[in-house]
């Protein structure tokens, strides 16, 4: 594991914001930090980087007690972007990977990298300020990274990115991963949290209320229905299931919900003697937007019950 939280608890006057945070990261992946606003999160990113300590508990950091030279292996990019908007672009990049104890030709090489990567060769030598916000937003991301940083902690990255930007980022992000370099991102785009995670934690009201493989999650929390896929005469409802129409790319695709204990087979059975070809049938994934839902409703039912 790259990083490890033991019982990690904060509070702030008499407001518990972390309770008993256990989690572990594993290397190489992409770990989703996720919860509603105010649930803690960057509260609890804050301590993973020494910010603020935590009231109790331990974080293990690639197997032993996080310590202050551990910092140096770590990137942050904060929800809250700040870059010195006097100073030029190079100029602050060079001054934040000094911060990090980066060589200087090292730190220069991985800037002029960078920035062919994000297009902004032409504007190292500006100020921050005459630099548009996506272009700031990139900047701020290469400072987070310039020193290659063994675990990587985004929040909220792809704030404020235009599609195009967003998928450059994403890109980079998933090349980051298959070199090597474990992430931790808090977001709130399901879709990207989809896209790009391999385990997750949702944190609620200071508690984990799920973690696990994202796969694993998304199978758990699966319904008993079938997307398919077809030719021919278009599926009609029955007393054992429903058509519904749902977003997808494919033009012949429908969705299929129960109406009873109907095994697949018995759907197959009643489709063909419908007349529908079919070319593809599986079950149906949860989305994470889905499972955020309800996880965060299921965890509000249970602490009115308690109140």
């Amino acid at each position: 594991m790259i990083l490890e939280t033991r019982k990690i608890n904060k509070q702030f006057q008499s407001k518990l914001v972390l309770n008993d945070i256990n989690l572990s990261i594993p290397k190489g992946s992409i770990f989703g930090l996720l919860g509603p606003n105010g649930a803690g999160k960057t509260t609890f990113i804050r301590i993973l980087t020494k910010i603020i300590a935590a009231d109790s508990g331990q974080v293990l950091f690639d197997g032993h007690p996080l310590s202050m030279e551990d910092i140096f292996k770590m990137g942050y990019l904060p929800e809250e972007r700040g870059l010195y908007k006097k100073m030029g672009v190079e100029e602050q990049l060079l001054f934040f990977a000094a911060l990090k104890n980066t060589p200087l030709k090292k730190a220069k090489d991985s800037i002029a990298s960078w920035a062919k990567k994000f297009d902004l060769l032409n504007v190292l030598h500006k100020p921050a300020e005459e630099l548009s916000k996506g272009m700031q937003q990139k900047v701020q991301f290469m400072a987070a990274l310039i020193h290659e940083p063994k675990l990587l902690i985004l929040d909220e990255p792809f704030s404020g990115f235009d599609p195009i930007h967003a998928q450059l980022l994403l890109d980079e992000i998933l090349a980051l991963k298959a070199n090597g370099t474990s992430i931790i991102l808090s977001s709130h785009r399901m879709e990207t949290v989809e896209q790009l995670c391999d385990h997750l934690a949702l944190i609620n009201k200071g508690k984990v209320i799920l973690s696990g493989e994202l796969k694993q999650i998304q199978k758990n929390h699966s319904k008993n229905e079938w997307e398919l896929e077809f030719e021919g005469p278009i599926p009609q409802n029955n007393a054992n299931f429903q058509i519904h129409e749902f977003n997808t790319p494919k033009t012949n695709c429908v969705l299929i919900k129960p109406l009873s204990d109907i095994s697949l087979n018995q759907v197959l059975i009643e489709l063909i003697n419908q007349g529908v070809q079919i070319k593809n049938i599986k079950k149906q994934k949860a989305s994470m937007a889905s499972i955020f839902i309800e996880a965060v409703a299921e965890n509000k039912h249970k602490l009115n019950q308690h109140a």
